[in-house]
């Protein structure tokens, strides 16, 4: 028997000690977005390697901090700063925090990142509301053993991101006059950034940005039940025909000039979320 279940008890046995609450938003906030948790009242922080079985965060830019709250009245969970195949997390460990936030109530997980724009259209600082994407990460963080208790053997990956949030999602952009596509997000391992002919593959096999997260979270959150959306910031354009040399430091730049936008479209979620709970208790 997996132990993954008894590891997801102890997790949200910890975090209730301090935070006995149920959730109903979880976010992972990828880079340029930390800043986010300063809206979270009531807030209480966990660093990632204070709780049982979580990593600890090495990522540029990546706090590494689990805060929960509430936002418009409504109980979240967000992850500042997450966890990357390439620091040499199994697909398991970067996606345990998805399986603590279901079973701590979430039942809409919101996911944020960076990414390389690969559309000739794209401009830095661009929002890209995914709407489906490409597994390039060479694993698969439902492998293995499955625990009926935590989702189906085969789950369904023909919708992992919720037709009705891409919807809102766009609107809330246009509404706020912030420029936003839909877009195919190509998750790779990384750490590195892709060459030409990698970049010229991915966009012919109909991949319009390309980053190294999103993917497995979405991957668990699926097979978990929950609704997904996915955001992605465009930091750098990624023209094999006229590529220029990217820097961690130039993806964090843009992504933090760029978070305002993202921001807005999250608090506009959150208030679209605060209505339909406060129709559910009132019908």
């Amino acid at each position: 028997m997996d132990e993954l279940w008894e590891q997801i008890e102890q997790a949200t046995e910890a975090l209730c000690r301090k935070w006995n609450r149920e959730a109903r938003i979880g976010l992972i906030l990828g880079t340029g977005l930390g800043h986010f948790v300063d809206q979270i009242e009531q807030a209480v922080s966990f660093p990632f390697e204070s709780l049982p079985h979580f990593c600890k965060s090495t990522a540029m830019g990546h706090a590494g901090r689990l805060v929960c709250g509430k936002v418009k009245n409504i109980n979240l969970i967000a992850m500042q700063g997450r966890f990357h195949f390439y620091e040499g997390y199994s697909l398991r460990q970067i996606t345990f925090p998805v399986r603590v936030m279901k079973a701590m109530g979430v039942n809409l997980l919101i996911v944020t990142s960076a990414s390389g724009g690969m559309n000739p259209l794209h401009r830095p600082g661009q929002l890209i509301v995914i709407d489906d994407h490409i597994n390039l990460m060479g694993d698969n963080p439902l492998a293995g053993f499955n625990d009926d208790r935590l989702g189906p053997r085969y789950p369904d990956m023909s919708q992992p991101y919720d037709a009705n949030l891409i919807e809102t999602a766009l609107k809330l952009a246009r509404d706020r006059n912030i420029t936003a596509q839909r877009g195919v997000y190509v998750g790779v391992k990384g750490p590195n950034y892709e060459t030409r002919a990698e970049y010229r593959f991915f966009r012919a096999i109909g991949g319009d940005v390309v980053g190294m997260s999103t993917v497995p979270e979405t991957l668990v959150a699926a097979h978990a039940g929950m609704r997904v959306l996915g955001l992605s910031t465009v930091t750098n354009v990624c023209l094999p025909d006229a590529l220029e040399p990217t820097t961690g430091e130039d993806v964090i730049e843009v992504a933090n000039r760029a978070s305002s936008n993202m921001a807005a479209v999250i608090e506009g979620i959150i208030e679209e979320e605060a209505r339909q709970a406060q129709s559910e208790l009132f019908p």
